[in-house]
């Protein structure tokens, strides 16, 4: 005889089968209303940005044709060479290699010719000539930001040879500390500049550590190498530019709500893409793709939605302090200070509660963790949560401190992340505090010898040599493979 099944028990068990299909259409509706929410965010904010820029830029003629009526007339015109014509150009950077924006250039020669060039927002000068011959360009060193310096203060008037339907250049780079260089040792090493460039190093070893424990615990867990990690430094740091500067919030509140909001994005991948392709038993090959898919779809989301400039967080210069010999913003010491703060708690959070014990223990063997009873994916949810709300913090310090983000700052950050998890052993979080440490020290140290973006290089090298004498890092552990 064929069994009789009470109608409430088969009502139930149709709505627990229908348990999962509704949490899904409840969850792709919630991100439905959260691309919606994007939009009308983006809405609001655009027409606002252009009512901000549009009384410089109907200013600007008005300005630039009262300057010249003076002795000294300012120039912020783009140049084009002619046969009646040459151009004295050149380009302004910053310490942190940015484009620095209202430098005044002058520029005197022959016939009681003078004149002056104002820096563009992207660090650009011109100056326009009829007459060939010699010519002397030198920067006004009160128009510098706060904080900043030309590297060699004697090299700020120099002497150049003009010629009509021609351009000759001039780059003058600034630093952060006075009088790093003269002119009689312009690239020698000293142990003044090895100081600053080792705190430097340590200020860049905290921020990447903030996004590299994250990614090294993602692997511990997952055996996946995230190649999106970078992209959730860049959210952090433009989302912080749309709340302080776009919406006038205080960086304090702002810097929590990035990363609370970080932090979910975090949730929400674990939900809606990681956990149901682990279910289906996808392998770490075709999740690592998908990583950088991911990527690559947030590199342009960030291009469309902020465009491909660098923005700025706070718009005021930055005040420096000199302490003990080195001279560093105060975004950089509050940041070096938050950094190394939430890096403890991290720490004593995996080594001194029941939840991190846990984490550990899946990150070391996530089916012995199953057996004996721990929810290894409530783990992995947990573990994308915290690694993407450090990412993002990480993202609003970084911009802080540089200044600036834009939508490739935590592309250009990922090399030096996989280094740094890399060296100081995949899967474990105090060996990618070290291993950042280490690396942030070297590449700024680089910067010693090596000029400009070159240092990132050495990042590079490391991890060729990691993996050449020692694959599984200074806290990792050798595993036999076949």
């Amino acid at each position: 005889m064929g069994s009789i099944t009470p109608p409430g028990s088969a009502l139930r068990r149709g709505l627990r089968r229908g348990a999962p299909g509704r949490s899904r259409l409840v969850l792709a509706a919630v991100l439905f209303l959260a691309f919606l929410a994007t939009f009308a965010v983006d809405w609001a904010v655009s027409p606002s940005a252009q009512g901000a820029t549009s009384p410089t830029s109907t200013s600007s003629p008005t300005s630039t044709s009262s300057a010249t009526s003076t002795e000294a007339p300012a120039s912020n015109q783009p140049c084009t060479v002619s046969p009646t014509n040459g151009c004295i150009q050149g380009t302004i950077t910053d310490s942190d290699r940015k484009s620095v924006e209202g430098v005044a250039v002058d520029v005197t020669g022959p016939g009681g010719f003078a004149q002056t060039a104002t820096t563009s927002d992207t660090g650009r000068w011109s100056v326009s000539v009829t007459t060939a011959g010699s010519y002397t360009v030198a920067v006004d060193q009160d128009t510098l930001p706060k904080g900043q310096y030309l590297t060699n203060a004697a090299d700020a008037k120099r002497t150049v040879t003009a010629s009509l339907n021609a351009n000759v250049g001039q780059i003058f780079q600034l630093s952060d500390q006075q009088g790093v260089v003269t002119n009689d040792d312009a690239t020698s090493v000293t142990p003044q500049r090895a100081w600053q460039q080792f705190a430097s190093g340590i200020r860049l070893g905290l921020l990447i550590a903030l996004a590299s424990v994250g990614l090294s615990l993602i692997y511990g867990t997952t055996g996946l190498s995230s190649f999106s990690h970078g992209e959730q430094v860049t959210l952090g740091g433009l989302l912080a530019y749309l709340f302080a500067n776009q919406l006038g919030w205080n960086i304090w509140l702002t810097g929590i709500v990035v990363t609370l909001l970080c932090a979910a994005t975090g949730y929400l991948q674990d939900a809606a893409i990681w956990r149901p392709l682990r279910r289906r038993r996808i392998s770490l090959t075709q999740l690592m793709i998908v990583t950088i898919g991911l990527s690559i779809a947030a590199q342009y989301a960030f291009q469309y939605f902020f465009g491909a400039s660098t923005v700025r967080i706070q718009q005021g210069n930055p005040e420096t302090i000199r302490f003990a010999g080195v001279t560093l913003t105060v975004q950089s010491y509050v940041a070096m200070a938050i950094a190394l703060v939430v890096l403890v708690a991290t720490g004593l959070f995996l080594a001194k509660t029941r939840f991190g014990r846990a984490t550990r223990a899946v990150s070391d063997n996530p089916a012995l963790a199953s057996a004996s009873g721990i929810d290894v994916d409530r783990v992995i949810r947990f573990v994308w949560t915290l690694a993407a709300g450090l990412a993002g913090l990480s993202g609003v310090m970084l911009g802080l401190v540089l200044n600036g983000v834009n939508w490739q700052t935590g592309l250009q950050l990922l090399l030096l992340m996989f280094a740094s998890v890399t060296l100081g052993g995949l899967g474990t979080a105090y060996g990618a505090l070290v291993g950042s440490m280490i690396i942030g020290i070297v590449v700024e140290l680089t910067n010693l010898v090596l000029p400009g973006d070159f240092k990132y290089a050495t990042a590079l090298v490391i991890l060729i040599l990691i993996l050449l004498f020692r694959p599984q890092g200074i806290f990792g552990r050798a595993e036999r493979i076949g």
